[in-house]
C-alpha cells in the first residue's frame, strides 16, 4: 500500500532529479524492512498466543532483557520524543534535562526495585493479568475491579491517540507528498497486526528491535543537531545568549543547571517518572518477569536505556530556542519544535529519526491496546457481562478489541490532527494523571501494606478522576500552578500517597483472613544456591 502511493505521488510531482527519487525510495524501504520485520515477529509468535496467559504476559516466562526493553519503549514515544522534549526544552532550556534523569533513576531504577519482585510474586499468587484484577483480588471487591477497569477505558484512549499525533509534523517533513492519514492509518494496520497475532510475546520482542532503533537513533540525532551548531560548547554558548523576558530576566538561564522555573519543572519530573508507578501498561511488565535474574538485569538495562533515550530527547529539545528563526511557537505550538531542529539534516538521518519515532510510537501503543482490550476482557465483560466466558472466547474478544481501540485511536488522531485540538503534552498529561493518581498509591501501599482498605482504593480512585476531568472542563477554576495538566497530574499522584493511608487509619479494617492470603506469598521459602545464601552449616 505504502509503495503503491509513493509511486503514484512520485509520478504526480515529476521529481526533476533522480536524486530526490533515489531517497525517497531509501526512505520508504526502510519503512518497509521496518514493518515486514514486526509483521514476521507477530506471525512467529502466533504459537505463544494460543490461550489468556500467554497472550496477555507471555506465559510469565519473558527474559530480562525483553522485559526491560518491553518497559522502556512502553515508556517512552512520539509523545516523548516530539511533544514532550519540544515543549519542555523551549520552556526549561537544558534543565529540560532533568526530566530524562528523573525518567531513569525515579521512573526506571525505583520502580524496579520498590514495585519489580514483590508485583511478580503477589501477582501470580493471586493469580492476576491485569492491574484492575489485582484490586478486585487483593481486596475482595469486584466493583473495586470494574471500576479500575472503567478508568483505563476512558483515560487510555486519549494517551493511544496521541501517539499518532507525534508524527504528523515529521512525517510531514520527510514525505511532503503524503497525507498524514496514510501514515496513521499504515500504522495501525500493521501494529494491529502483529499484536493481534503474536500477542505479549510479539510486543516484546519487536520491543526489543525497536529499542535497540531508538538507542542508535537518538545518539545520531543529538549528535548531528549539535554539529550543525559547532559543537556542544558552542551550542552551549549559543543557549546561553538566548534571552526572554516573558520567562526571565536572568541572563544565561536556559543555559543554567536548574532553568527559568524549577518548581513547575518539578512537576513535570514527578509526572513523567512517578507517574510509571500506576500506569497499567508499564506495571503489568513486572508481571511476565520469568526469573530472579530477570529482575536484577532489568533493572540496569532499563535504567541505561531511559538515561540514553530520555535523557537524550529531553537534552535535545533544551536547544530548541537555537533553531527559533524556525519557529512560530504562536502559530505552530510546542510540537513544531522537534521538526525544526531536524529539518536541516541530511534526508537519509531523517529517515532514521521517522524510523526511529515510528518504533518508539509502535512499541508504546501495541503496549497501551494489549492492556486496554486485556482490561476490558477480563475485568468487565467476563463474568459480569458474560457470565461464563471460555478461554478461546476470551482470546476472540481481546482480538477484537484490540481492532476497535486502535480504530478508535485512529480516527481521534486524525480529527486531532486535522482541527488542532490541543497539544501532544496536554493529551498525555491528562491520561497519565488520571491513571497514575488513581492506582499508583493503593497498588503501592497494597504490595506493602496490610492495613491498606477497599475504602482508600475508592478514595484514590474518585479523587483522580474526578480532579482530571474537572481539570478538561473547568481548567480556569483552578489555581494557576495546577491550570496545567501536568502539574494536575503530579499533584494527583502525591495526593494519592497521603489519601490512602488516611483514609485506611479510619474506615473499617480489611479482613484479616484475606489479607494474610495476599501477603502469604512473600514468606514462602525457596531454595537458593550456596553463591546467594551460606546457610547455617558449620
Amino acid at each position: 500500500m505504502l509503495l503503491s502511493v509513493t509511486l503514484q505521488h512520485i509520478k504526480a510531482m515529476k521529481y526533476r532529479g533522480r536524486k530526490e527519487m533515489i531517497l525517497v525510495f531509501i526512505k520508504v524501504a526502510m519503512l518497509i524492512v521496518f514493518f515486514s520485520v514486526m509483521i514476521g515477529i507477530g506471525l512467529y509468535c502466533r504459537k505463544n498466543a494460543t490461550d489468556v496467559n500467554g497472550f496477555v504476559l507471555g506465559g510469565r516466562s519473558v527474559g530480562p532483557w525483553l522485559t526491560a526493553f518491553a518497559y522502556g519503549t512502553s515508556y517512552f514515544s512520539a509523545v516523548v520524543f516530539v511533544g514532550y522534549a519540544g515543549q519542555f526544552g523551549w520552556k526549561y532550556g537544558i534543565a529540560a534535562t532533568w526530566a530524562g534523569i528523573g525518567n531513569a533513576i525515579l521512573g526506571s531504577l525505583l520502580a524496579w526495585v520498590v514495585l519489580g519482585r514483590r508485583t511478580r510474586v503477589m501477582t501470580q499468587h493471586l493469580d492476576s493479568a491485569t492491574m484492575p484484577e489485582f484490586f478486585g483480588k487483593r481486596f475482595n471487591a469486584p466493583a473495586l475491579k470494574i471500576a479500575a477497569s472503567v478508568i483505563v477505558f476512558v483515560f487510555m484512549i486519549p494517551y493511544t491517540a496521541s501517539l499518532y499525533n507525534g508524527l504528523s509534523r515529521l512525517f510531514a517533513m520527510a514525505f511532503p507528498m503524503f497525507d498524514y492519514s496514510v501514515c496513521v492509518i499504515v500504522m495501525a494496520i500493521l501494529t494491529g497486526v502483529y499484536v493481534i497475532a503474536g500477542g505479549y510475546m510479539a510486543t516484546a520482542i519487536n520491543d526489543f528491535i525497536q529499542g535497540i532503533i531508538m538507542l542508535v537513533g537518538i545518539v545520531a540525532v543529538i549528535a548531528a543537531v549539535l554539529n550543525s551548531q559547532g559543537g556542544f560548547m558552542a551550542a552551549l554558548e549559543g543557549l546561553a545568549r538566548v534571552s526572554d523576558s516573558a520567562i526571565s530576566e536572568v541572563p544565561g538561564v536556559f543555559a543554567s543547571f536548574f532553568g527559568p522555573d524549577p518548581v513547575n519543572l518539578l512537576g513535570v519530573v514527578i509526572l513523567t517518572s512517578l507517574g510509571t508507578w500506576g500506569l497499567p501498561q508499564m506495571v503489568q511488565k513486572f508481571y511476565a518477569i520469568k526469573s530472579e535474574k530477570s529482575i536484577k538485569t532489568g533493572t540496569v538495562v532499563s535504567t541505561a536505556f531511559a538515561l540514553i533515550v530520555a535523557g537524550g530527547c529531553y537534552f535535545l529539545g533544551g536547544f530548541g530556542r537555537l533553531f527559533s528563526d524556525r519557529i512560530d511557537i504562536a502559530a505552530d505550538g510546542f510540537d513544531s519544535v522537534i521538526p525544526a531542529m531536524l529539518s536541516g539534516l541530511p534526508d537519509i538521518l531523517i529517515a532514521v529519526v521517522i524510523v526511529l519515532v515510528l518504533s518508539a510510537s509502535m512499541s508504546t501503543l501495541s503496549s497501551l491496546v494489549l492492556t486496554s482490550s486485556s482490561t476490558l476482557t477480563l475485568d468487565l465483560l467476563k463474568g459480569h457481562v458474560v457470565k461464563d466466558m471460555k478461554e478461546k472466547q476470551q482470546l476472540l474478544v481481546m482480538r477484537i478489541l484490540i481492532v476497535v481501540f486502535i480504530a478508535i485511536s485512529a480516527v481521534l488522531a486524525i480529527i486531532q490532527y486535522k482541527s488542532s485540538v490541543t497539544f501532544i503534552a496536554q493529551l498525555m498529561g491528562v491520561s497519565w494523571g488520571a491513571m497514575a493518581g488513581a492506582f499508583l498509591a493503593p497498588f503501592l501501599y497494597g504490595l506493602y501494606w496490610k492495613k491498606t482498605t477497599k475504602a482508600a482504593c475508592w478514595a484514590s480512585f474518585l479523587f483522580s478522576s474526578v480532579f482530571m476531568m474537572a481539570n478538561i472542563f473547568w481548567k480556569a477554576s483552578f489555581p494557576a500552578l495546577l491550570q496545567s495538566p501536568i502539574n494536575a497530574g503530579a499533584f494527583c499522584m502525591v495526593a494519592g500517597l497521603i489519601i490512602v493511608p488516611a483514609v485506611s487509619l479510619v474506615t473499617a479494617k480489611p479482613d484479616k483472613k484475606l489479607v494474610e492470603d495476599a501477603f502469604s506469598c512473600y514468606e514462602e521459602k525457596v531454595l537458593v544456591p550456596r553463591s546467594r545464601a551460606l546457610g547455617d552449616h558449620k
